[in-house]
């Protein structure tokens, strides 16, 4: 019986979700509906807030986005099955989760796979980038453009990570992916999947020694109070990826098409500047508190250490990694 009740009220749910999503009223406007998981002043919300600023804006008011922030329309999971069935229209998600739909976007989240910011947005804005938003073909929704969420670094409760060998027998709570269990492993360390909301008290109590994350959210999570050692310069960057319902794309005409794709791409840069600024605030609150911050020593050897990552994604992510490494030492 709680079944068929379950059953009867998901339905019920998914049937008005998709009543309202992609609404025409009366005067010809068509109402979209974005899903956006973090709070209203947070660098992706005001990105998306921007991108439905310039909807509205080129398409002369033919098209208005509402921005549903703080999780509203549910979790990324949740978001993305509603994007496939068409009941929700436009999503901001994580690219961790978009794995499960892309045999390479995966790619972008190789350890020291740039060297600075500039590589990895001339990779992302630039033909490569495009190809891997182009792989979500088939997966019932179209990437539209890459957010910024900043460069993931360790820290530690015990001491100060300045070469692989500082990794050593430290046990480091990791998201639960192969890869991420991967790349700690290589260096040394003990790799801990956890839910993140249990780091703190994991950390206070000795479970594990520390994390991994980017400087604002070890700022806003409060873990710099009880891991008072932070690598600066970092491993990784995970994209954000402004994505849209295939059923609500293949209702738009050429021209919107490309209005679309044009906006998505434009709100970047509201996005970054505002990841920036949250970014540059967090450092400045963290060095007040008296943390140490140290920086990486010798990237070679960093890059070394992680090669067997590299080895055990070879067969998937090879031919990218080869792409992108060519298109940066194109520009050096």
């Amino acid at each position: 019986m709680k079944k068929k009740t379950f059953s009867i009220l998901f339905f019920l749910t998914v049937f008005a979700l998709l009543l309202s999503a992609c609404g025409r009223t009366s005067d010809g406007v068509t109402t979209l509906r974005l899903a956006e998981n973090q709070p209203d002043d947070f660098p992706t919300a005001l990105g998306v807030k921007e991108f439905a600023r310039l909807i509205e804006e080129k398409t002369d008011g033919r098209y208005k986005v509402e921005v549903y922030t703080g999780g509203q329309l549910g979790d990324e999971k949740s978001v993305i099955e509603h994007l496939q069935l068409g009941s929700i229209d436009l999503a901001r998600v994580n690219g961790t989760p978009l794995t499960e739909f892309s045999d390479v976007i995966g790619v972008l989240s190789l350890p020291f796979l740039f060297e600075t910011p500039e590589q990895k947005w001339d990779v992302w804005q630039g033909e490569i980038g495009e190809d891997i938003l182009d792989s979500f073909e088939g997966s019932r929704f179209v990437g539209l453009t890459y957010y910024d969420n900043g460069i993931r670094s360790f820290y530690n409760s015990k001491r100060p990570i300045r070469t692989p060998e500082d990794m050593k027998g430290l046990k480091i709570r990791v998201q639960p992916s192969d890869l991420a269990i991967s790349i700690v492993e290589s260096l040394g360390a003990s790799a801990t999947p956890m839910d993140y909301g249990e780091v703190y008290s994991s950390i206070q109590t000795g479970v594990i020694d520390g994390g991994e994350n980017n400087l604002p959210s070890y700022y806003s999570s409060n873990h710099y109070g009880v891991a008072k050692q932070f690598t600066l310069g970092g491993y990784q960057s995970v994209p954000e990826v402004v994505v849209i319902s295939e059923k609500t794309w293949d209702k738009l005409s050429d021209e919107d098409k490309v209005i679309f794709k044009e906006a998505a791409e434009e709100s970047v840069a509201v996005q970054r500047e505002a990841w920036d600024k949250m970014e540059e605030e967090a450092l400045e609150a963290i060095k007040e508190h008296g943390n140490e911050l140290v920086e990486l020593e010798d990237i070679d050897q960093w890059r070394e250490a992680v090669e067997p990552v590299y080895e055990k994604y070879s067969k998937q992510y090879g031919e990218w990694v080869e792409r992108i490494r060519q298109e940066i030492d194109k520009d050096k």
